[in-house]
């Protein structure tokens, strides 16, 4: 799916994030201790773990949402310290302004970074394309479908070219059609990115699908991160090595 525009959200290179001996959560209920966790720039690392694992407290310290209460967290070897523009965050839930229309809710990012109104409107109009909604841009959000809605979120976060793109269970809520269309659009549209990409996802399909590797959570530790083998194939049910690292990860769950 592409715009007939060809102007785009100018290609930074991702970042790298790290995790060093890290204990995360609030004060008095920690989720995970000592994780040691590097993400190379430009990879998609899926998170995967049973629920209350910890999976959307390691995203919310990496978004700098939440303080490490031990150990450290950089992002390109600096200590993370706080939200920043250059780390987009995409819930399960869309988040979009019910009084903005999907191009203005695309824009907002690039209004808050200051991007002048003619640029991040034909950056906004060329992200909804290439998400295939540029006949939806003029709309509002209640009047769209809600993978509708998760394409225009997917847009908002990837307009103001963001170099980590974090994402919580985004798919969730999605029926089983809906959602595999999303897995594969977000595939195309990171392409040329370079936007490392951390998701998080209790879906052991999606996770070995989307992932270049998937870090395993559980009984309150980062118990393995495993290299997914490649090509990137919804079809390879059938691959020795696949198969072996789909039931290492069901173990991890207990299923």
């Amino acid at each position: 799916m592409t715009s007939s525009s060809d102007v785009r959200s100018p290609s930074r290179a991702g970042a790298r994030l790290a995790l060093r001996d890290a204990t995360l959560g609030r004060p008095g209920a920690p989720a995970l201790h000592a994780v040691d966790l590097d993400v190379a720039p430009g990879e998609i690392l899926t998170v995967v773990g049973a629920s209350g694992c910890g999976k959307s407290t390691l995203l919310r310290t990496l978004a700098g949402l939440l303080a490490p209460l031990a150990g450290e967290v950089a992002q390109d070897a600096r200590a993370l310290t706080g939200p920043a523009a250059d780390r987009a965050l995409v819930f399960q839930e869309d988040a979009l302004l019910p009084w903005r229309t999907l191009r203005g809710n695309v824009e907002l990012p690039l209004a808050i970074q200051g991007v002048p109104r003619a640029e991040r409107r034909a950056r906004a109009e060329a992200w909804l394309g290439r998400v295939g909604l540029a006949a939806q841009a003029r709309q509002l959000p209640h009047r769209v479908s809600g993978g509708q809605r998760q394409r225009a979120q997917l847009a908002r976060a990837l307009a103001g070219a963001p170099r980590a793109v974090l994402m919580d269970e985004p798919f969730g809520a999605l029926d089983a059609q809906t959602r595999a269309g999303m897995q594969d659009l977000l595939v195309e549209v990171l392409h040329g990115t370079g936007a490392t990409v951390v998701f998080v996802t209790h879906d052991v399909d999606e996770a070995l699908f989307l992932g270049d590797r998937v870090a395993l959570l559980g009984d309150g530790r980062l118990t393995a991160v495993r290299e997914v083998p490649s090509p990137r194939d919804r079809t390879a049910h059938d691959d020795p090595a696949r198969v072996a690292l789909r039931r290492e990860v069901l173990t991890s769950l207990g299923t």
